[in-house]
């Protein structure tokens, strides 16, 4: 398990500077290793009849091949093994069970997701492979060490180191939120590829900084190492998935961006040391949560407002409808595609925005996010442009629409 001491004992072997070069190998070997992989997963999904058919509550219209996150995991898998084989970074797996851990609880949730894909499985069901893939991580040494709250003098916030328990509780509570929240926001082709690739940049530059800020540590190198593998993956994913998708990731990938970007987020928590900073950069010291909660706010946001909706209707939270974020901007008149889009940039800004005022100046970032959202606005609110076609005559051609996954 990751220690502290573990953590001095790194530091005292010297840093190495930030990888970059050896983090975009990495990066661009888990997108290439995932589109080739995920090719061959879309003729054996097919063979294997996994085909998601279209339902009443489905957006998409046309059978397609699932278990597309076969074909990522695949991709992580390779993009992991290489890293372990690169110089710059093989260094920092020598104080870290991270990337292991990671390894392990991906294959555990992927076979869950895999087995939903094809068979179909009860809530309950998920959500025990859920709480197993996430106690694999806790048990290989993966786990969040420190909080911070507004515990001290005046409401400042400070560190609050956790034991194994507390650590553990936390990690798998993060995982399975975030695991369930990918899921639930997977319902339009490239949407939940296209938020996790976000999720993942906007998460590898704040592991960066934190890199830079410590000199290049060694220790700190595995959340940006996971981070950077997450968005090669779903980079690799996308040309099969975005609209009209040829093959949908399914719950095997949709839960593994969660799990991932759960454990970039648990990873970073534990390579920062309260001796490490003044009093006065405790708010820096705070923004791995900041981060998490950024990068995956949309998500959330729509579990949140599926839970309420789905209880106060009298339903069970996990009951299927069609009133996600996505669905409500295509009643607005939005098309597919730019409904996909628009939920892109909207995670943009929003994870990126926080994760710019820990790297420059917060004034700045304000104004530039600001102009961005009223942008976004915009386009949300006013998505009709005026037809030129004399009133009921029809497009040429409308191409079918499809879904990365049914509405959960």
């Amino acid at each position: 398990m990751h220690t502290p001491a573990l953590t001095l004992l790194a530091q005292q072997q010297g840093s190495a500077g930030v990888p970059l070069r050896e983090l975009s190998l990495v990066l661009v070997t888990a997108a290439a290793v995932t589109f080739l992989a995920t090719g061959v997963i879309r003729v054996l999904a097919v063979r294997a009849g996994a085909v998601a058919r279209p339902r009443e509550r489905d957006v998409h219209v046309t059978p397609t091949p699932r278990l597309g996150g076969i074909g990522m995991y695949v991709g992580v898998v390779a993009a992991f093994g290489l890293a372990t084989q690169l110089p710059s970074l093989t260094r920092g797996f020598a104080y870290s069970s991270d990337v292991t851990a990671v390894v392990a609880a991906g294959g555990v949730i992927v076979v869950v997701g895999a087995l939903d894909d094809r068979f179909g499985l009860d809530a309950l069901t998920k959500f025990a492979g859920q709480v197993t893939a996430a106690g694999v991580m806790v048990y290989l040494g993966l786990s969040w060490v420190l909080l911070y709250g507004p515990l001290g003098d005046g409401g400042a916030m400070v560190p609050v180191i956790l034991d194994q328990l507390q650590g553990g509780l936390v990690t798998v509570l993060v995982t399975v939120l975030l695991a369930n929240a990918v899921n639930f926001v997977d319902g339009l082709d490239g949407l939940a590829a296209g938020i996790g690739l976000i999720a993942a940049l906007a998460t590898c530059a704040f592991s960066l900084g934190l890199l830079h800020d410590q000199g290049g540590e060694v220790s700190t190198y595995p959340p940006a190492v996971i981070a950077a593998v997450l968005a090669g993956v779903c980079l690799g994913f996308l040309p099969h998935n975005f609209q009209p998708a040829r093959i949908f990731m399914g719950d095997s990938g949709s839960m593994l961006i969660g799990l991932m970007l759960a454990a970039a987020s648990t990873s970073a928590s534990g390579k920062v040391l309260p001796t490490d900073y003044n009093p006065g950069d405790l708010v820096a010291l705070f923004n791995p949560l900041l981060v998490v909660g950024a990068v995956v706010f949309i998500p959330v946001l729509d579990l949140l407002m599926a839970i309420v909706r789905r209880t106060r209707a009298g339903r069970s939270p996990f009951s299927p409808d069609k009133m996600h974020l996505h669905h409500r901007l295509l009643q607005l008149g939005h098309s597919h595609r730019r409904s996909v889009l628009l939920i892109y940039t909207w995670t943009a800004l929003i994870a990126f925005g926080t994760v710019a005022t820990t790297l420059v100046d917060p004034r700045l970032v304000a104004v530039v996010v600001g102009v961005g959202v009223l942008g976004a606005l915009t386009a949300s609110f006013l998505p009709h442009v005026r037809d030129p076609r004399p009133p009921g005559v029809p497009p040429a051609s409308t191409p079918p629409v499809t879904t990365t996954r049914s509405a959960s």
